[in-house]
C-alpha cells in the first residue's frame, strides 16, 4: 500500500507510517487487495486528507468503514462517487441539510466539495472487502485515525467535531473540548433516524455559527 498523503499531514503523522502496527496494516492492505475485490480504490484510500489538507481543517465528521458494494466508496465517509445510487445514510443527511438549510436536495452523493473546503470526512477504517461490511476492521486502521483525530485537537483549535452515532461518540475521548467544538447526534442511518435520533439536529447550521463566531469562513453545505 501506498501512503499517498498530502505533504500537509506528514510531519505530523510520519512517525505513525514507521510504526510496527502500520507496518502490518499496508503489509494487509496490499495483500487484500491483490487477494480480492477491495474498496476504494488503491489511489483513493487516503482522499480524505489530500481533498483536505491539514491547515484547511475545520469540521472533522467521522464514520465507520467505507461503503462495500461496486462503485460506492471514494475515500470520503458518506460520499459515494458521481452517478451512484444515494445510500440510506446519505438519502438522511441531505434531508436534513434541506430541513436545516433550505438547501434543494442534490443530484450527486459526491461530498468532495466539502472536503476542498476544509471538512475532514474520516472514516475510521479506511478500507474493505467487497460486499463484506467490517471486514478490514481491528488491523490497525482505527489506531491510526485515532492518532488524527488526537491530533488535530491538540495541534489545532475551534475545530468543530461532528459526532453521529455510538461509534463516532466514543471518539470525543480524544478530543480537547476546551479549545475546540463537539456536536452529538444519533447516527443518519434509517434504523436510528427514523427513531427520532436524527432528523432536527441542525448540525449544518450549527457548525457554520460556531465558524462564524471564531472569525473562520462558513461551509458551503449546497453541492
Amino acid at each position: 500500500m501506498n501512503v499517498d498523503i498530502h505533504q500537509s499531514w506528514k510531519p505530523y503523522l510520519q512517525a505513525e507510517f514507521e510504526k510496527p502496527y502500520f507496518k502490518d496494516l499496508a503489509d494487509f492492505v496490499k495483500s487484500e487487495y491483490k487477494t480480492y475485490k477491495c474498496f476504494p480504490k488503491g489511489s483513493d484510500i487516503f482522499n480524505a486528507f489530500n481533498h483536505c489538507t491539514f491547515n484547511d481543517v475545520k469540521v472533522v465528521i467521522i464514520g465507520q468503514d467505507p461503503y462495500h458494494g461496486v462503485g460506492q466508496a471514494n475515500g470520503l465517509c458518506f460520499s459515494v462517487n458521481d452517478g451512484i445510487n444515494h445510500p440510506p445514510s446519505l438519502i438522511n443527511i441531505f434531508k436534513e441539510i434541506e430541513q436545516d438549510l433550505g438547501i434543494d436536495y442534490p443530484q450527486s452523493g459526491n461530498l468532495m466539495p466539502w472536503a476542498d473546503q476544509g471538512v475532514l470526512l474520516l472514516n475510521a477504517t479506511l478500507t474493505v472487502r467487497a460486499h463484506q461490511a467490517a471486514s478490514h476492521q481491528n488491523k490497525g486502521w482505527e489506531q491510526f485515525t485515532d492518532v488524527v483525530i488526537k491530533t488535530i485537537s491538540d495541534e489545532k483549535s475551534n475545530v468543530v467535531f461532528l459526532l453521529w452515532g455510538g461509534f463516532a461518540k466514543k471518539k470525543k475521548k480524544l478530543i480537547d473540548t476546551s479549545k475546540n467544538f463537539v456536536l452529538e447526534t444519533g447516527h443518519p442511518s434509517p434504523l436510528s433516524a427514523n427513531r427520532g435520533y436524527w432528523f432536527g439536529n441542525k448540525h449544518f447550521s450549527k457548525t457554520n455559527s460556531q465558524l462564524e463566531q471564531v472569525g473562520s469562513s462558513v461551509i458551503e453545505w449546497k453541492l
